[in-house]
């Protein structure tokens, strides 16, 4: 002991040699009195043992604090696939007929987040556990209808084909496969806490938060999500037995009053999938394709996110970003009070802060005996920042995640660098929040004829509306969106290293509250004695002039306090506003008056989901609606002063410990257009004509929102009305069915029409090939793709590096040819990063057959006027009359469909190689 001691002073005094004997000699004899000190004081040694065990356990190589008042919950981040049909259908967002999806620029993503608060002892008990239950589903267990072939494997011939998961297949399971050893591995051990943790999970204390790149929630699809839940995911085990001799709870985890399904607020996804008549106007109806997408796209982010549930913790930041958004309706920003626009001095008139949540794992260090030694893995992040999903302008026909899409797209490629998009680990949520009123397009509004500024109140140009656009900061729509995303990827970055104001562990309970509210007649109590109330949905005439980012299709502009007897008699023929509507709406003049309008169905809500979450010290308000930035402001700080009545209450006990943080996670749950604050209704722009439940629906709001939040600090349920009607049974489509697909005389599906040039320059040129193709809708390819960009690897075979996912592809699918003939025009940006090498495009798809094996006689012919296989011009016609019926009739085409031997036929077909090299 003496030798080692010896040892360890001349190393850390750089000793190089005994040399120096009164040193030496020091060193020599009181060693063995420091060692005897040592050994005679156990309690000590012990004492410093746990300490440094406890050090051990509250910090990572990183000195991050992991101690359990940190990570008393369990967490887990999902992705998947919510692009629905391509083609055909309208998009949602700018209300142009004209806007019709022809293709894809970036695949759109559900993104899932699952946090419970579990009780320190069970974290406890787990340690110490063995427990083969698993109530979590492996991804490696979903089942598809077809073989599933990857971009990553050898198979090139068909990759990414795959039908609708198998809904009796896709479940949670409940049991797993033994231990193949007797010792298990670290991993397994990981797996049976992790398991133990989730049968504690209660649904009562449990939040489930999901992004989707779409314009924005729906009350049907949070309906239609919730009763997939009850397909895929068990009834949550600490719910399952009854108490009390009372009914068992038959909850999962994630149910209504714990969900918000909230959109990024994109204006280039398929529209048709919200329940009532005013939305599906521009998208002629209803689409149950875009909707089936969309409810299980919800539905599988949340299983897998649920799969992987495990022990973490939760951090979380904020900073300013500045020059990534402008206020479009800057005068109605002017009409709320100096002394208030004051306390935002420093933000200025559109909402410059992102706040940022942080997910990570804690899991047992591989290969450690100690169990104390944890690894930290970094799992995923949410955050809100003010901004429109409008960089993607009304001409753009590709589906698209604009600004906030392309922003998740390149984190999730930073944290995943070898995975193909939506393939990764690590999930990005770029979410949206009271961005009612904020525009992306810095460069503000301009005449485009003339380049001159616009008329300030009306956004007009000469009284046109449609001469007044907003652009920017990019020279075109896509570059505009990438500067706008990148800015809030940076951002993110940012924060995720710890500036801003510096990160902050986010601890105490996970609870929610939830309540279903009628909007169309509720009592609001100002506080001074007065009582008011809302009023049926209604829109004013500055809603059909629209905004600086889309102006409308008639002739409205904004800012207009007074109706048009024309346009009175032509919205009188839907619904006359009585005497009470006209007052209670004012100064809203009403064009439409659709809260009263019952024909085919209801056109607007009348009840509306609201819902606070807390996890910690952060309360997170879901909202139906995009709230203006002074409206959420106001909304917040009503939040926020109940919140310091109980911070002051119950300061003592730590009921919280920090201050808490409120933000807004806006469109959630379902769609009510806008809301403004009562200054801005006055003005009447294109939000405040837009606030469907009158002058005082901010207020209602407010009331509503302080009331649930007072049930969540006092530990009382919530009231709550009615939930809004089903109207499943009643929608109406008139989108027309696929039409049948042709290719032309002596032409192949999949061949290449126009071929790419030899060689390109990264970061410079595009490539261009043209397939003869057929109609997307035949297949939408979830969790796949209609390309891929491949280059040769060394030992010969191809290898994807990009995918319909990604930003620097389009596919546009080409269908102004008569008789279904159709193209996939597919361009590649390359990007400067690219390697050197060849490389090859190809494309894969879906056509729809007529009869089966024998449809090249009657398919392939390019119009009637063609002599077929049979050599007969009266054949001929008739093949055409059957194609027009079909297009027009979907029994007809059902029925055809039935009489093939083969509904449909994938193909796939690749360009020559080409070279691409630096500059």
């Amino acid at each position: 002991q003496t030798s080692v001691l010896l040892v360890v002073v001349m190393t850390m005094m750089d000793l190089k040699s005994t040399k120096d004997v009164s040193m030496w000699m020091i060193l020599r004899f009181t060693a063995p009195l420091v060692v005897l000190l040592v050994l005679s004081s156990p309690l000590s040694l012990a004492a410093a043992s746990v300490e440094a065990d406890d050090a051990s356990t509250r910090q990572d190589d990183d000195g991050n604090d992991n101690s359990a008042s940190k990570n008393n919950y369990i967490v887990g981040t999902g992705i998947y696939d919510m692009t629905g049909p391509v083609s055909q259908i309208g998009f949602m967002g700018y209300a142009k007929t004209s806007q019709i999806g022809h293709g894809i620029h970036t695949r759109l993503r559900s993104r899932a987040y699952i946090v419970s608060e579990i009780d320190p002892e069970a974290i406890e008990n787990s340690d110490n556990k063995d427990d083969d239950t698993d109530v979590g589903v492996d991804s490696d267990e979903l089942v598809f209808d077809t073989k599933v072939v990857l971009v990553e494997d050898k198979e090139r011939e068909r990759p990414y084909t795959t039908e609708r998961l198998r809904k009796s297949s896709v479940t949670a399971s409940t049991t797993a496969p033994a231990a193949s050893s007797n010792e298990p591995s670290q991993k397994k051990k990981n797996a049976d806490n992790d398991n133990a943790l989730l049968k504690a999970a209660s649904p009562d204390n449990t939040i489930c938060f999901v992004s989707i790149d779409a314009g924005m929630g729906s009350d049907l699809l949070t309906l239609r999500v919730v009763n997939r839940l009850k397909e895929l995911l068990p009834v949550a085990a600490a719910t399952a037995v009854a108490t009390d001799g009372g009914a068992s709870d038959d909850r999962p985890l994630c149910h209504m009053d714990n969900l918000s399904i909230s959109g990024t607020h994109t204006h280039s996804s398929p529209g048709g999938f919200l329940q009532y008549t005013l939305y599906q106007i521009t998208t002629a109806g209803f689409s149950s394709e875009v909707m089936d997408a969309y409810v299980e796209g919800v539905a599988q982010s949340l299983l897998r996110a649920y799969s992987n549930m495990k022990r973490g913790s939760l951090t979380m930041n904020k900073g300013k970003l500045l020059d990534a958004n402008i206020n479009r309706s800057p005068t109605s920003y002017l009409l709320n009070p100096q002394s208030e626009r004051d306390e935002f001095a420093d933000e200025g008139d559109t909402d410059k802060t992102m706040l940022q949540l942080h997910f990570s794992h804690h899991v047992a260090k591989q290969g450690s005996n100690n169990d104390g030694d944890e690894e930290v893995e970094s799992i995923g992040l949410i955050n809100w920042f003010a901004v429109h999903g409008t960089s993607m302008n009304a001409s753009n026909l590709l589906v698209s995640g604009d600004n906030k899409g392309y922003a998740s797209y390149l984190m999730e490629k930073e944290m995943n660098p070898e995975s193909l998009p939506g393939k990764g680990s690590f999930v990005a949520a770029y979410a949206s929040t009271n961005l009612g009123d904020v525009s992306p397009n810095t460069d503000g509004p301009k005449c485009i004829d003339t380049g001159e500024p616009c008329d300030l109140v009306t956004s007009t140009c000469n009284g046109n509306t449609n001469l007044c656009i907003a652009s920017g900061p990019g020279k075109h729509m896509r570059e505009s969106a990438e500067i706008i995303g990148r800015k809030q990827f940076e951002k993110s970055v940012e924060l995720m290293e710890g500036s801003g104001s510096g990160s902050i562990d986010v601890t105490g309970p996970v609870d929610f509250r939830h309540s279903f509210v009628d909007m169309s007649g509720l009592s609001i109590d100002l506080g001074n004695g007065t009582t008011v109330k809302t009023c049926p949905a209604a829109l004013g005439f500055a809603f059909a002039g629209g905004t600086t980012d889309g102006p409308g299709q008639f002739p409205f502009h904004q800012s207009t306090n007074t109706s048009i007897p024309f346009w009175n008699m032509v919205s009188g023929f839907l619904s006359v506003p009585s005497k009470q509507q006209v007052a209670c709406q004012a100064p809203k003049p009403i064009l439409l008056n659709t809260g009263e309008i019952k024909l085919p169905y209801q056109w607007d809500p009348k009840t509306v989901p609201i819902s606070i979450f807390r996890i910690g010290n952060l309360f997170i308000l879901n909202v139906p609606a995009e709230f203006t930035t002074m409206a959420g402001r106001r909304l917040r700080k009503a939040v926020r002063a109940v919140l310091e009545e109980y911070i002051e209450r119950n300061d003592d006990d730590g009921t919280i410990q920090t201050p808490p943080e409120v933000t807004i996670a806006g469109l959630a749950n379902s769609y009510t257009h806008y809301v403004t604050t009562h200054e801005e209704y006055a003005g009447q722009r294109y939000e405040a004509a837009s606030t469907l439940y009158g002058p005082y629906t901010l207020h209602g709001y407010i009331q509503e929102f302080e009331r649930i939040t007072r049930d969540l600090m006092e530990g009382k349920p919530s009231t709550s009305g009615n939930p809004p009607s089903d109207l499943g049974e009643k929608q109406i489509s008139l989108i027309p069915p696929n039409r049948l697909d042709t290719v032309g005389l002596g032409k192949k599906y999949g061949s290449v029409a126009i071929e790419p040039k030899d060689s390109y320059v990264r970061g410079k040129d595009t490539v261009f090939v043209s397939f003869r193709s057929a109609n997307p809708r035949n297949n939408q390819r979830i969790e796949g793709t209609f390309l891929t960009v491949d280059i040769l690897t060394d030992d010969g075979n191809w290898e994807t590096k990009y995918v319909d996912g990604d930003w620097s592809t389009r596919y546009y699918w080409n269908d102004s040819y008569d008789y279904g003939i159709s193209f996939a025009e597919i361009s590649w940006e390359i990007p400067d990063h690219a390697p050197r090498g060849l490389y090859r495009i190809c494309h894969y798809g879906t056509r729809k057959t007529l009869i089966g094996n024998v449809e090249w006689l009657i398919m392939h012919a390019p119009g009637w006027w063609i002599l077929d296989a049979f050599g007969s011009m009266a054949v001929g016609i008739f093949i055409e009359a059957v194609r027009t019926a079909d297009y027009f009739s979907e029994s007809l085409s059902r029925f055809l469909r039935g009489l093939s031997f083969a509904r449909d036929k994938d193909f796939s077909g690749c360009s020559k190689s080409f070279l691409v090299r630096p500059r």
